[in-house]
């Protein structure tokens, strides 16, 4: 009787861990059915949340300008990737539309595995694609067409928005 129920409790167990071991796999399969229903639907309109875009490293840059400093944590995509690879870097940054600041890099950032727009928040860096140019968005704004997120700001937007006319800003990256 002893012995009976000594195998009885152990395929018990193993049944247990069976279980879960196939709960992790099914769950494994229905991720990679989620990510085959997102490359399905690629051609639609995508629109990401700043949560989307979490970064797995963080990399932080310091702007610095005549009203102050700001600090942004970039995500880790290729284009906030490419953005790093040109820093240190002043740009000379303007007011668009009363919402934004922009400013023009050297280049054009890479836009690879970017969505096809964005529906940008108060604090978000972005930047627009068609026109090439960064957006520090200090209102918020509607989703639009073109625009990937880079980073968001993590202080100093405020002092951003009250600078008025062309400013210069120097971007470099903050070693922690």
């Amino acid at each position: 009787m002893k012995r009976l129920l000594t195998v009885f409790l152990t395929l018990m167990g193993l049944a247990i861990m069976a279980a879960g071991c196939g709960t992790e796999a099914a769950k494994s399969a229905a991720g990679a059915e989620s990510s085959g229903s997102a490359q399905a639907a690629s051609s639609k309109v995508q629109t990401i949340s700043s949560d989307a875009v979490r970064p797995s490293r963080i990399t932080k840059i310091r702007l610095t300008f005549a009203g102050g400093e700001a600090v942004a944590e970039l995500y880790d995509n290729p284009t906030s990737r490419d953005l790093v690879s040109m820093l240190p870097l002043t740009l000379n940054f303007k007011d668009f539309n009363g919402t934004e600041k922009i400013a023009y890099p050297p280049r054009k950032l890479s836009t690879e595995k970017a969505p096809e727009g964005f529906d940008p928040s108060e604090g978000d860096l972005t930047l627009y694609a068609p026109w090439g140019n960064l957006a520090i968005f200090y209102h918020d704004f509607r989703y639009s067409q073109g625009l990937v997120s880079i980073g968001h700001f993590t202080s100093g937007l405020e002092a951003i928005a009250k600078m008025n006319g062309e400013f210069a800003v120097r971007i470099e990256a903050v070693n922690e």
